[in-house]
């Protein structure tokens, strides 16, 4: 697998080396850059180039850890047992699975991208850390350890609103998108408006 851009995107030399060190060595690549500077569109074109599905996680401000592996519904599983629902004696019929865990469960390779993560919690990156670090996590509810079968692409992108912390910012490989040059840009209209 090696990334060398798309007839869609523009992708400069040093853009592909931090992508494919990040695929080889099997870390989360951290993008950071000025807004429309192509940090979403770069995991979308990964995925297209390497024939990899694209799993998006999109982060808000409000955006949880938790909900990146799974949520419980317990309050539908209540409505459901006074209801005398015969799901109910089964807790997974309440795990609602979030994208860390359909990328660890994926068949193929895929692409995961956590998109603006700076927009969430300060403590939202260190929340993830051991996931991301060991590729696995614990369903409480249900007793099961789910693994990575395949190690996913990982790429994270962060407008620079505000600091990751450190203990996240080592488990990365890093590479700021600088606003393109004339030469650069001249090639990205060229390829958008022929």
């Amino acid at each position: 697998m090696k990334f060398t851009g798309t007839k869609d995107y523009v992708a400069t030399d040093d853009l592909k080396v931090a992508v494919n060190a990040s695929i080889v060595l099997e870390r989360p690549l951290l993008i950071k850059g000025e807004p429309g500077t192509g940090k979403t569109v770069l995991a979308e074109e990964v995925a297209k180039a390497l024939g990899a599905p694209l799993l998006t996680w999109h982060i808000k401000s409000t955006t949880k850890a938790q909900q990146g592996l799974y949520e419980y519904d317990a309050v539908s599983r209540l409505r459901d047992s006074q209801l005398g629902d015969a799901r109910v004696s089964d807790i997974s019929n309440y795990i609602k699975r979030g994208k860390l865990w359909d990328a660890f469960t994926h068949e193929k390779r895929p692409v995961l991208l956590i998109d603006e993560i700076d927009k969430a919690d300060i403590e939202f990156p260190n929340d993830l850390l051991l996931e991301l670090d060991r590729m696995e996590f614990f369903v409480y509810e249900t007793g099961e350890n789910i693994k990575a079968k395949l190690r996913p692409i990982v790429m994270i992108t962060s407008n620079n609103e505000k600091e990751l912390p450190d203990a996240f910012l080592r488990r990365c490989f890093f590479h700021y998108i600088k606003f393109p040059d004339h030469e650069t840009m001249t090639r990205i209209v060229d390829v958008h408006f022929p």
